[in-house]
């Protein structure tokens, strides 16, 4: 009968003690030697995993006990013996091993039994678990003779940890130097000076961050998981479908999200409101709570828009046409059943003669959208079409408006609103890096986009493809927008940080640098663009009392970073750490490796 989970490692310690009892030379169980077994067998595990990220195969295998004795327990059972392990074993190793949380008990002279928490990525998938290790003092020195790994159950929490020595970053308060943060179960238990209002309990793993900056994760409001981030996924931009099928490409977004998730992670944004798509992002960021290796995601799914856009594929639809009143509000009510986070209008300014009618249905969407208790988006850049969406109820404005300057009128209605709105700064930008065949790694860094997306990005297009692109109205488009940036921070309107990712040349993740400083530098403070970028964020994507700020009771989603983010928005690009919901990460250990996704 297969001895169950459970038992297995106490039947593989009494098989390690036997064979220690038989080998070693002599004993000996004074309070010296137990505790020098600790620091030998301790050297043998940094040992054993130095040879791993080394990739040296001799020194990892002479980590083991290379004797009939050693036994190794994973998904496949129990296993015995060293002889046919070198042959059998696979020869890949993982992209990368996090190995965190060692803890060691002596017990009995020569042996030592020991548990950490492991984090493996290899080939794009990441897996977490337990990992146990009994350690034996033989005649030719320490060797690992019990090896385990179980994988931990979806949605469990990391191990506890605390962040101390750091300066403590919230949005509106002051910086807190020499501060702990505590984190356990995923969730901040308490984030202040260290011992006065945050101490650290015995057995805690502690990670010193003295000298750097601890706050909150960086949030993106305003994001799309069904566009690459170059002009495959915006086939009316660009068709370049002759090449890249357009069905092909959005199911390679359904089947990866991960990959645009971890390019997140390692640009230090934490969560991400995924404003308009195909039906699967509403799953797939239903399912983004309980994951470590992505962003918090909310997803409001298929866009009810004025025009009938043909951006959809056989199966399913990104663009619900607004063709009357019935069809507007059964869209509304299967987004609710759907579990849309909210309602999202693509009010597309329509000649005069129809823009009365696309105004009653705006209005049927704001109606049946608080009838279903779901707040209302609305993509609007004109100021009148804008003022139609505030007067329908919209909550959030994912655009600047871009033809005229903000008035009262606007701003009156904005406030009785409570409204958020998202400026969107920077996207055209990277139509005009595409368009004029240039790298947008001269506004941000590429270093966290997977290969195959940063090859599009760095990809010359022909000019003949680009020449009618209006590049003169754009950038006189974009000095309105920088000027209502200005008017409504002065008017207390809140304003979020979004930069419309997915479109050509705004690739997820580190497009969040540009749009930063693009906001700072059209006025706002660095600790207003801060604060937009966590708190407000996590407001629009109405998560924030969840994420936004590090207050005990939040997510444990936070960013180490090397300088103060709310002294300049360009120390955001300086990250240094990740965590998200407790998981731990070094930005090295997000980076795409060359060569696979």
């Amino acid at each position: 009968m297969r001895p169950s989970a459970r038992a297995v490692p106490l039947l593989l310690l009494a098989i390690a003690a036997c064979h220690v009892n038989a080998t070693r030379n002599g004993g000996g169980g004074s309070a010296s030697s137990t505790a020098q077994d600790t620091v030998e067998a301790r050297r043998l595990f940094e040992r054993n995993v130095d040879a791993i990220h080394k990739r040296d195969r001799a020194r990892y295998l002479a980590s083991y006990l290379q004797t009939d004795a050693l036994a190794r327990n994973g998904p496949g059972g129990i296993e015995m013996g060293f002889a046919d392990w070198p042959a059998r074993r696979d020869t890949t190793w993982p992209d990368t091993l996090v190995a965190r949380d060692l803890r060691l008990v002596p017990v009995a002279p020569g042996v030592v039994y020991g548990t950490y928490h492991y984090r493996v990525t290899q080939g794009g998938a990441t897996s977490e678990g337990i990992s146990e290790r009994v350690f034996v003092r033989t005649p030719d020195g320490w060797r690992i003779a019990v090896s385990t790994a179980f994988g931990l159950p979806a949605g469990a929490a990391p191990p506890p940890a605390a962040l101390v020595g750091g300066t403590l970053v919230n949005p509106g308060a002051p910086a807190v130097p020499d501060a702990v943060v505590l984190v356990r179960g995923g969730r901040v238990v308490c984030a202040g000076v260290r011992d006065k209002q945050c101490a650290v309990p015995p057995n805690v793993e502690t990670v010193d961050v003295s000298g750097k900056f601890v706050s909150p994760g960086l949030i993106d409001a305003h994001v799309h998981y069904s566009q690459t981030g170059w002009v495959d996924g915006r086939p009316d931009a660009l068709d370049v479908r002759a090449e890249y099928p357009w069905d092909s490409v959005a199911a390679a977004l359904r089947a990866h999200p991960q990959v645009f998730g971890k390019s997140y992670l390692c640009s230090g944004v934490t969560a991400t409101y995924d404003v308009g798509g195909f039906p699967w992002t509403i799953p797939m960021a239903q399912g983004s709570a309980a994951r470590l290796d992505m962003p918090r995601v909310a997803a409001v799914g298929p866009l009810l828009s004025t025009i009938d856009h043909w951006l959809n594929v056989p199966d399913m639809r990104q663009f619900v046409h607004m063709r009357d009143d019935s069809a507007v509000r059964a869209a509304v009510r299967e987004q609710k059943r759907m579990g849309a986070s909210s309602i999202k209008v693509w009010y597309i300014w329509l000649p005069d003669s129809l823009r009365p009618r696309a105004r009653a249905l705006l209005m049927a969407a704001g109606e049946e959208a608080r009838a279903q208790g779901l707040p209302l988006i609305v993509h609007a850049t004109q100021l009148a079409a804008a003022k139609h969406a505030l007067e329908a109820g919209a909550t959030l404005l994912v655009h600047s408006v871009e033809t005229d300057t903000v008035d009262g009128e606007f701003i009156a209605l904005a406030r009785r609103n409570g409204a958020v709105v998202i400026p969107t700064l920077t996207v055209r930008e990277g139509y005009g890096d595409v368009f004029r065949g240039r790298s947008p790694a001269a506004r941000y860094p590429l270093e966290c986009v997977d290969p195959e997306t940063r090859a599009k990005l760095e990809r010359v297009l022909p000019a003949a493809q680009h020449a009618r692109v209006p590049f003169e109205r754009w950038d006189r488009q974009r000095a309105i927008m920088e000027e209502n940036l200005r008017r409504l921070t002065a008017a207390g309107i809140p304003i979020a940080t979004g930069t419309d990712a997915g479109n050509p040349g705004t690739a997820h993740g580190p497009s969040i640098y540009r749009e930063m400083e693009a906001m700072q530098a059209a006025g706002m403070s660095a600790a207003a663009v801060f604060a937009s970028t966590t708190i407000v964020a996590a407001r629009a994507m109405g998560l924030e009392r969840e994420i936004g700020s590090l207050e005990a009771g939040k997510r444990a989603d936070l960013v180490v970073f090397d300088a103060g983010p709310a002294a300049s928005a360009a120390n955001a690009r300086r990250g240094h750490m990740v965590m998200r919901a407790g998981a731990r990460y070094g930005r090295g250990e997000l980076m795409p490796r060359i060569g696979g996704r």
